[in-house]
């Protein structure tokens, strides 16, 4: 096998800090209008319940959910206790998640939506513990009216 085969730059992941910076980018455009994030967050449901009985949504139907809901909450007034880059950062995922040209179109029958969960699945990682802080304020948080899901 050659050396440049085995390069490091070839074993670069599709999907990296680099990515999700022009994503990011794009964010900026929508942190400040909740219209306009309501209305990509609807997008984004939207696709994800008319794919979720794909395989490759199973295992992270539950946290993608999750990131569903604290946008929700975020919008609402509700839920405050996020930084503004971390929502930079769900926002991101979302414009990616929702758009049809990406790395990998997702008119691509079997391969179309795999970049975009890779792309949620990095995000969730990245935001892990703003995820597990946001459950636990969701199931002590008491009031019927921030706990409903539109």
């Amino acid at each position: 096998m050659s050396e440049s085969f085995k390069s490091k730059e070839f074993a670069k992941p599709m999907i990296g800090d680099q990515e999700i910076g022009r994503w990011k980018k794009k964010a900026k455009q929508y942190i400040d209008n909740p219209s306009k994030v309501k209305d990509l967050l609807t997008k984004a449901i939207s696709k994800a319940e008319n794919n979720k009985q794909l395989a490759i949504f199973s295992n992270l139907w539950d946290k993608i959910h999750l990131l569903f809901s604290l946008i929700k909450d975020w919008l609402n007034g509700g839920y405050k206790d996020i930084s503004k880059s971390a929502m930079l950062l769900i926002i991101a995922g979302l414009i990616y998640f929702v758009s049809p040209i990406d790395i990998i179109p997702d008119w691509i029958i079997g391969l179309g939506f795999a970049d975009d969960i890779a792309f949620l699945a990095m995000i969730i990682n990245q935001l892990d513990k703003e995820l597990i802080k946001y459950k636990l304020w969701k199931t002590t948080d008491t009031d019927p009216e921030n706990n409903a899901i539109e």
